[in-house]
């Protein structure tokens, strides 16, 4: 069974090396697809040295022109690992933010747990997250609380960006239909999946804040994210959603 791990990334070269050898050293086989949108401190330089490096074809890298966007990032990156034929793909920060020990935990969840789609979740267990903000912590905790109120989903970390799928899931919610680009690209992806009949599941995981380079959140991301479900929701009162498939 192959597993791609897809790390978005623009000014990570504090970071982008140890990731990607923490993911290659886990028991199991995961490859890495890096999504670089043209970082000015030469990330892509530092995978691109990589990927001449290693013996195994095991590290990607997709280059684009500008910041576009977290939700587009992902997107190219689900339709790389579907045109090459990935069974388990997973989405991951390139801070340390997302313990990289962590990524078996969520394979097993897709692999022998029964899940289509695989959450490590900050909230489903309590608050777990270390080094950030009070205010930051509350900001987050109860955004997600109201995510999951509004869009009726029970799923406790709505705003999670470490998550794991069956090729199955990205194959059939219809990626071109995704609409958002920030962290409102996380709700619509786990919604939609929901929507298509997936099963999800969420792992408990304990977040820590980035020690080394800088962090790209702001208020204006969260925000997308608040007023972006309720137009979610309203949209999925006429939406005809794409169903599971029954492989029994």
């Amino acid at each position: 069974m192959s597993r791609l791990v897809i790390i978005p990334t623009y000014n990570e070269k504090e970071n982008i090396e140890a990731i990607i050898n923490a993911v290659f050293g886990l028991p199991v086989d995961f490859h890495v697809l890096v999504i670089d949108d043209g970082s000015p401190d030469g990330t892509a330089a530092i995978v691109k040295r990589m990927i001449d490096e290693q013996k195994e074809a095991r590290l990607h890298i997709i280059e684009r022109q500008g910041k576009l966007g977290l939700g587009t990032a992902y997107i190219a990156g689900f339709k790389w690992a579907i045109e090459h034929k990935y069974d388990y793909i997973f989405e991951m920060d390139a801070d340390f933010s997302h313990n990289p020990n962590d990524l078996m935990r969520l394979y097993e969840a897709l692999a022998n747990e029964g899940a289509d789609v695989a959450i490590g979740s900050r909230y489903v267990t309590g608050v777990n997250v270390v080094n950030w903000p009070m205010g930051r912590v509350l900001m987050s905790y109860f955004a997600s609380k109201y995510v999951r109120t509004v869009l009726g989903i029970d799923v406790h970390d709505t705003t999670a960006g470490f998550v794991g799928y069956k090729r199955e899931v990205l194959e059939t919610i219809e990626l071109d239909k995704i609409r958002f680009k920030g962290y409102a690209f996380q709700i619509e992806m786990k919604f939609t999946a929901i929507m298509c009949g997936f099963t999800v599941k969420e792992v408990p995981i304990i977040f820590v804040n980035r020690v080394l380079g800088t962090s790209k959140m702001s208020g204006g991301i969260f925000s997308e994210a608040l007023l972006g479900v309720v137009r979610l929701k309203v949209s999925s009162w006429t939406r005809k959603y794409p169903k599971k498939v029954d492989s029994r």
